[in-house]
């Protein structure tokens, strides 16, 4: 069972995989060695021939081939961790640049939770086949033939009807594997399945405990638990199967061997020193096939992930462009059309502008398209029909690099990493200086308190456990300050938070809509009132645009909007 696209795909493996079997050879030889020594020393014994000269020979020999075979396992054990090394190494940068590759609309072809399945405990039972199995397939195969040529000037038929005899294990890995295969492309799939089921209910626990939904999504995930048991042990039971055969022909072809070399020593055909050398050695023709049967499983199981992690590395990737971001020249987007499947479309003929600079509004009630909108002008789909156009240069053709160098996007939970307040400035500009990053600091109103902290050094918990809603925001605001491109979205980033907060956020907003393209996607009308021009979307089309003052003459949705949202802030208002 040797997939050549794996040796293919990780070459660098090869070399330590011919040295591990090279290795575990020596020690065969050394053991030979041993055995020849045992069975002289106990010949010598029954005839009376001992002398000190040859146990001190002996002990010599026994000493110098344990010293080999001792330093041919911790090489073998060497070799055998460059292999795994470096086959977890290739693969992982394989399945990063290939996800690199496909770029931000990664998720649109293979779910997040399959990827790090496949990047974690996929690549560690590869790591087995490479590392365990190969070399055991090589020197399983060696061991046999080696044995064979040796014990036959003793014992031709004992040494033939032994080797003849080994085949049969390899013969019954050959048979469990048509099982094997079906079994475990099962098994990989229920376990993706469970790993996508369980993500999803982690990430929704909150929801599901406010909801009071948490027993039916423990029902659920009982349920899939329960399929991956019953597939889990459906596949320890065929392991168990194989393995009991495996250990039948073994031991009973080892048993087999003895049994004609000592009827061959009562015919006298054989002597006293080569029937002790069969006895002795029998069992070394099985067990390297008998340790390869134990691998076999392992490895079956590392080459149906192989699969998976081929068919991801396979993904169509879409054309990217190789053209720069126009820093100089406005977006527009013209008869854009847009579906996540070929059911229902989301996006209906979206025509929209956006100069130099400026603050531009989406807005509209939820599942209106505004942030799918967003998302089209980050690249992050790109299956749309019509025109994105950023100045001359359609967006499919500009560099992925160059659009998310030039375009920043803040959304309503935006992520902070865990480490120092520092580290996350950082990733919006890799060498801003400490009178930077407290500059942006300032600007957001988190310089106070972050002093009263540990200044810049002032830690953040994962998930930023230790700050509010509007802090997070806040600092999310000032990275992205920091990052000072050309174009900034908006999307929903003073929502969930305190008053205070969604005020010094659109103050940061206004003021860098005079100097940037500043586009805002809002519920909240009252953040988009000063707008140089606002979209109002409707079931996925632009039903009306122009200043809040404009929209309000109109007297059509968004004067509705207006409306119903002054009466809820006057009503909440009362009975505050």
């Amino acid at each position: 069972m040797i997939d050549t696209r794996l040796l293919k795909l990780v070459r660098g493996s090869g070399k330590y995989i011919i040295a591990t079997a090279f290795l575990q050879w020596i020690q065969l030889l050394s053991n030979i060695v041993i055995m020849s020594l045992v069975a002289w020393l106990l010949c010598s014994f029954m005839t009376g021939d001992i002398t000190h000269e040859g146990s001190f020979l002996f002990l010599g020999g026994v000493i110098a081939a344990v010293v080999v075979r001792a330093l041919c396992t911790m090489g073998a054990s060497k070799m055998s961790y460059l292999a795994s090394s470096t086959v977890k190494h290739v693969l992982r940068t394989k399945i990063m640049e290939k996800m690199l590759r496909m770029g931000g609309n990664y998720k649109e072809s293979v779910p997040t939770s399959e990827v790090v399945q496949l990047s974690t405990e996929g690549v560690e039972q590869l790591e087995t086949y490479f590392s365990s199995y190969l070399p055991q397939l090589i020197y399983a195969l060696a061991a046999p033939l080696t044995l064979f040529i040796f014990l036959s000037q003793y014992s031709f038929s004992s040494a033939f009807i032994l080797f003849i005899c080994v085949p049969l294990i390899p013969m019954t890995i050959i048979i469990v594997q048509k099982t094997a295969k079906k079994l475990l492309a099962k098994y990989w799939g229920q376990y993706t399945q469970l790993g996508d089921t369980f993500l999803e209910n982690l990430q929704g626990l909150t929801t599901a405990k406010v909801y009071q939904a948490d027993e039916m999504k423990q029902k659920q995930m009982n349920a899939e638990a329960e399929k991956f048991r019953i597939i889990t042990m459906k596949v320890l039971t065929m392991q168990l199967n194989s393995v009991s055969i495996m250990d039948l022909l073994a031991y009973g072809g080892a048993a087999l061997g003895m049994i004609m070399a000592v009827t061959a020593f009562n015919n006298e055909t054989v002597s006293l020193y080569g029937c002790l050398l069969i006895i002795l050695l029998a069992a070394d023709y099985f067990l390297p096939m008998r340790l390869l049967g134990s691998y076999f499983h392992i490895a079956m199981n590392g080459m149906a992930s192989s699969g998976k992690i081929f068919a991801l590395l396979a993904k169509e990737e879409e054309q990217k462009g190789s053209s720069s971001f126009p820093k100089d020249e406005p977006v527009t987007l013209s008869a854009v059309h847009f579906s996540y499947d070929e059911k229902r479309e989301v996006l209906h003929d979206v025509n929209m502008t956006f100069a130099l600079h400026g603050m531009f509004a989406i807005v509209g009630e939820s599942g209106c398209g505004k942030s799918t909108t967003a998302s089209l002008l980050m690249g992050r789909h790109r299956s749309y029909t019509g025109k994105i156009m950023a100045g001359e240069r359609e967006l499919a053709e500009i560099d992925e690099s160059s659009l998310f160098e030039n375009v920043t996007y803040v959304g309503h939970d935006a992520s902070l990493f865990a480490g120092t307040v520092r580290d996350n400035l950082l990733v919006g500009k890799r060498n801003a200086t400490d009178e930077e990053m407290w500059d942006v600091l300032s600007k957001v109103k988190l310089d106070a308190w972050l002093k009263e902290e540990n200044g810049l050094e002032t830690l953040i918990l994962p998930d930023a456990g230790n700050l509010s809603g509007g802090q997070c925001q806040r600092l999310a605001i000032a990275r992205a300050l920091l990052h000072d491109s050309a174009v900034y979205i908006f999307d929903e980033a003073s929502s969930n938070i305190d008053a205070d907060s969604e005020s010094i956020i659109m103050h940061n907003i206004g003021l860098l809509a005079r100097t940037k393209m500043v586009i805002v996607i809002s519920h909240r009308l009252l953040n988009v009132v000063h707008a140089d021009n606002i979209y109002v979307m409707e079931e996925g089309r632009v039903v009306e645009s122009g200043t809040h003052d404009a929209l309000l003459e109109q007297g059509g949705v968004y004067a509705a909007l207006w409306s119903k949202q002054q009466e809820l802030e006057q009503y909440a208002g009362g009975e505050a």
